[in-house]
């Protein structure tokens, strides 16, 4: 079977599906996509809310919870110890199913109905670390987002068994870390990425096994070096001295390192360990093709952020032990799942949302140890699999089967999701593409009570009253505060108030993380065709892998 060119139904970008895909689909009995890859993963993103987070009422208890969903949102809404209990019968909102309108009308009735917990996580696994989302089995944890196992930290996304940790993209393992992007084993490391092992250093991009090291690129087991530059332990420490805990010359320092970043090459991916993959930040894994912070994936294609994860398409978060899953969003111990939102542990399901230990399920929403249920109604095994090839019939004669749920379903706006942060878009361009805006997201402009110009450039001369100020984004223009964990981290580290809210300082963040998006050009070495997020009209020079190790290890 050869490849097959088609034209995008959403966007009208050309898009092709290779042989494989083919065979990909007829295992799952499902037509080949009419959206191209990128429309297909808006589609997803816009369901995975993780850092809007609003004050809400809980519909059960009625006490005050943190959630991912706006206050008018027209949906049922219980704080994680109701949503846990048996106060409330998933098969009460079931409905029963009519051939004569469409299913997906029908699922997103239902969808109205049924409870949702506040933020998505694991009752009791979490201490004092109420404003978080997507995280479990952490301590004393603020605005920390899809992470785990990590205590004392902060404004950060990703995080695995870390420590005193602020202001990171992607840390495992680590500690005393800031404004990291992908660092493993580290310590005490500020304005890092693609670090491993390193130690008391700021400033590194591609660095390993590196200590007492400032602003420096693509170094090994090294010590005691200035942008790159070895000097003494004596000088090195007068310098970066005269840097540390200063706004001014930190910001000063930070330009200069991105300047000398550009003189040295780049990998054309952040893959490690991984054979005949292609995407960025892929680990350990096998076969991954257009695939993105993918760990322990195989066979694997148009994933992001999934682990332990085997011949699947189309996958957004979790994974974990699951197979055969296809375009799925925190889907996680699975085997043979189509279009499903938040399951755990399921088998043979499809269009189906927040389901647990739950197999040869359609169309259903919170049932826990169920099968044979279809718009949370219990039926027969021959009456099941009567209606689901009904419905299924009525999925593909609309063109829907085998692609995610519809924009108009999601529970949130575009620009309160990954959707926004990854693909960004207009307000008017999110509505003219199908998907919904929210205007109202509580945050301030024009209350700051302090100006910049009062926030002293060395953090040593930033006293407590700066806790009862109100700051304003230089980015943004919207208004920020401190919290006193985050004051006393950056007087620990001796890290300067930062000038950006935490929103715009994790835009940062991403932009430093590249593209969700693989560009064809070659290296700027050897000549080679590759596939890399650097765009060839970047500065960037971008060196194949062969030629990267020949240069740099």
């Amino acid at each position: 079977m050869s490849q097959e060119e088609k034209i995008c139904q959403n966007c009208d970008q050309q898009f092709v599906i290779e042989p494989d895909d083919f065979v990909f689909y007829e295992k799952f009995k499902v037509p080949p996509p009419g959206l191209c890859p990128d429309c297909r993963m808006k589609r997803k993103l816009v369901w995975r809310n993780e850092r809007t987070l609003y004050n809400r009422t809980c519909d059960l208890c009625k006490r005050p919870v943190i959630t991912m969903f706006h206050p008018k949102a027209p949906y049922v809404v219980y704080c994680q110890d109701c949503y846990a209990s048996d106060a409330w019968d998933p098969y009460a909102f079931g409905v029963l199913y009519d051939k004569k309108r469409p299913f997906l009308e029908q699922l997103h009735g239902l969808i109205h109905k049924t409870p949702n917990q506040a933020v998505y996580t694991n009752v009791g696994t979490n201490v004092n670390s109420e404003y978080q989302n997507f995280a479990g089995y952490n301590k004393n944890c603020y605005l920390v987002f899809n992470s785990g196992n990590s205590e004392e930290c902060r404004y950060s996304r990703g995080l695995r068994h870390c420590e005193e940790t602020t202001d990171c993209y992607f840390a495992i393992k680590s500690e005393n870390c800031y404004e990291c992007i992908n660092a493993e084993g580290s310590y005490s490391v500020r304005w890092g990425q693609n670090v491993v092992g390193c130690l008391d250093s700021w400033f590194l991009l591609n660095c390993r096994n590196c200590q007492n090291c400032f602003g420096c690129v693509n170094l090994y087991n090294k010590k005691y070096h200035f942008f790159n530059e070895p000097v003494s332990k004596e000088a090195y420490k007068k310098r970066i001295a005269e840097i540390r805990g200063s706004y001014t010359k930190i910001q000063e320092s930070g330009k200069k390192f991105e300047q000398l970043s550009l003189q040295f090459p780049r990998r054309q991916d952040n893959n490690i360990k991984s054979v005949n993959s292609e995407g960025d930040y892929i680990f350990e894994s096998k076969n991954c093709k257009q695939c993105f912070e993918a760990t322990q994936c195989e066979d694997c294609k148009f994933g992001f952020a999934i682990k332990a994860t085997k011949d699947s398409y189309d996958c957004v978060g979790y994974g974990y032990s699951s197979e055969l899953l296809l375009e799925t969003v925190a889907v996680g111990y699975s085997y043979n799942v189509i279009a499903s939102w938040g399951g755990r542990a399921l088998r043979n399901v499809e269009y189906s949302l927040k389901l647990e230990d739950c197999e040869n399920c359609f169309g259903c929403d919170g049932l826990r140890n169920a099968q044979y249920c279809i718009l949370n109604r219990q039926y027969s095994k021959d009456e099941y699999e009567k209606l689901r090839k009904h419905i299924i019939d009525e999925l593909i004669q609309r063109g829907q089967y085998g692609i995610f749920f519809p924009p108009s379903m999601s529970f949130f706006a575009y620009n309160e999701t990954l959707a926004q942060e990854n693909y960004p878009l207009s307000k008017k361009e999110a509505i003219a593409q199908g998907f919904r805006w929210e205007d109202d997201i509580p945050r301030t402009r024009d209350q700051e009570t302090m100006s910049l110009e009062q926030i002293p450039d060395h953090i040593k001369d930033v006293d407590d009253s700066i806790l009862q100020g109100v700051l304003k984004c230089v980015s943004c223009g919207y208004n920020y505060r401190l919290i006193r964990s985050e004051l006393e981290f950056y007087r620990k580290m001796l890290i300067p108030v930062p000038r950006k809210c935490f929103n715009c300082r994790h835009l940062d963040r991403l932009r430093r993380r590249g593209p969700l998006k693989l560009y064809a050009r070659t290296c700027d070495k050897c000549g080679t065709a590759i596939q890399t997020i650097y765009d060839p009209e970047r500065k960037e020079i971008v060196y194949c892998e062969k030629c990267y190790q020949q240069e740099v290890v």
